[in-house]
């Protein structure tokens, strides 16, 4: 297992299951302070994550349909991992995966090519994704049916849709897959 603390803490495992939560650059106010008052980084994700869900700020591009289908063919097609669940939203993706390799190559190959041609579509420059991703090791087939059901939920939990099947950014689209045995 490798650890790695730099600004959130990271400890990955090849062949376990992870949950991952990556966003696009400015999407989250410079100066506000998200971590918790407690020492629950659980609390700390929620509350990240109900902030993004809003999108009241910064920038939304994973609306434009051809920057989603350009993020989620990538994550679909991307080597070093099984993919079990992903969701886009208006400016940060989740996925469950396993992965067969370190999870930053993983993660920089995703955001790495994703973000040149984002960048070339939109006509920008600058950073596209936020340097660092919010990463967790799934234990258990409970929690990974958690995890899956909290991926694939995120629409509707965010008032896109009212069923996670009638998003098309998501893995639910296709349906659930199961865990791994």
């Amino acid at each position: 297992m490798d650890f790695r603390q730099r600004r959130l803490p990271h400890a990955h495992a090849i062949g376990v299951p992870m949950f991952i939560t990556f966003r696009l650059h400015g999407s989250l106010p410079q100066g506000r302070y998200f971590g918790p008052k407690t020492k629950d980084s659980g609390a700390a994700f929620a509350l990240v994550d109900r902030f993004l869900d809003e999108a009241r700020c910064g920038p939304t591009h994973l609306r434009t349909p051809q920057i989603a289908e350009l993020v989620a063919r990538e994550i679909e097609r991307a080597d070093g991992f099984e993919l079990h669940n992903w969701v886009i939203m208006s400016n940060h993706v989740h996925m469950l995966m396993t992965p067969r390799e370190t999870a930053s190559r993983i993660m920089q190959r995703v955001k790495g090519r994703t973000a040149v041609e984002a960048n070339r579509i939109l006509g920008i420059a600058g950073p596209f994704w936020q340097h660092e991703s919010f990463d967790r090791l799934v234990l258990n087939r409970t929690e990974f049916r958690r995890v899956a059901r909290y991926i694939e939920g995120s629409p509707v939990k965010a008032g896109v849709v009212n069923d996670p099947s009638d998003f098309r950014r998501s893995s639910a689209w296709g349906g659930l897959k199961s865990a791994p045995s």
